[in-house]
């Protein structure tokens, strides 16, 4: 059977930039071997599945690495809205959709807007609220990413785990030249996973610039040595840093760069909703662009 497939790059509006993504529009008749396969063959940290819906929303979407399914991810539900809707698959009317996905995590709403320039830029919303899990010490998240403990910052929040879908480690560090040092050790995040703390690790720095953040994320054991733009963990992020913020109410939005240490710069636009101190509300958007159309056999 002969299947479609498209490529987009992902939180940017320049080709060659961002994170690449594969998309099957229509997947049924695959099974999760597969996919798992079909994921691998790309070699992208994510590649999605769309079927019909079976709750009725929009579409259900299936996301794999390399290595496994996982249960939500940021760029592969911006890309698979933004291809969805470039080919004409879901309708933009007066230049807006809102559509909702079917997803392992829960529902995925997102937003599909169209600019005045013709671009496609399109908003999630996470699908679970914030979830605060383990904290690490300083010195065991500097020895999984090769920096001394003295460069994790810990004023605001200890490494932690935090999630809004996906769980991943995060942490703090001192500045740009501390982020782009960071060097993923594989024996020590197995170690972590040992211990039952994920192997995900996001580390960021206020040290950014133009933006608000900079951000680097590492999940070489599921077979992504390091993700150029990670929309779940930035949400993840973001929502952390609304709960330990002291206002109790308001909208927060939060500028965030990734990708340029490893040659694929990338743009996210977050925001975080908060009321009667705790956060109601987690959002990431951006642009993607369309890359490459084809088929293949199964």
């Amino acid at each position: 059977m002969e299947y479609r497939y498209h490529t987009c790059d992902v939180f940017t509006r320049k080709p060659f930039g961002g994170n690449p993504l594969a998309v099957i529009p229509d997947a049924r008749g695959l099974d999760a071997a597969q996919m798992q396969a079909i994921a691998r063959e790309f070699n992208y940290a994510e590649t999605t599945f769309v079927l019909p819906a079976e709750q009725g929303q929009t579409r259900r979407v299936r996301i794999f690495t390399p290595e496994r399914e996982v249960p939500f991810a940021g760029h592969p539900n911006i890309g698979t809205a933004f291809l969805l809707a470039d080919l004409g698959e879901i309708a933009v009317t007066e230049d807006h959709a809102d559509i909702t996905f079917e997803e392992l995590a829960g529902r995925v709403p997102i937003r599909i807007e169209r600019c005045s320039d013709g671009a496609i830029e399109c908003e999630l919303t996470a699908p679970e609220p914030l979830s605060i899990g383990r904290e690490v010490d300083a010195g065991t998240l500097a020895r999984a990413v090769g920096l001394a403990a003295d460069q994790v910052v810990t004023r605001h929040h200890f490494p932690c785990v935090a999630s809004v879908g996906l769980p991943f480690l995060v942490a703090e560090v001192a500045d740009r030249a501390a982020l782009a040092r960071a060097t993923a050790q594989l024996d020590r995040l197995r170690e972590l996973e040992d211990a039952g703390v994920t192997s995900f690790i996001h580390l960021y720095t206020r040290d950014a610039g133009a933006f608000d953040l900079h951000a680097r994320m590492f999940a070489p054991l599921t077979g992504v040595p390091e993700d150029p733009a990670t929309g779940s963990a930035n949400s993840a992020l973001i929502a952390l840093l609304g709960t330990v913020a002291p206002e109790p109410e308001g909208e927060t939005r939060w500028h965030i760069a990734q990708g340029e240490d490893m040659g694929r710069p990338s743009e996210l636009f977050g925001r975080v909703e908060k009321a009667a101190g705790e956060i109601t509300e987690v959002h990431m958007s951006g642009s993607c662009v369309r890359m490459f159309d084809g088929t293949f056999r199964m």
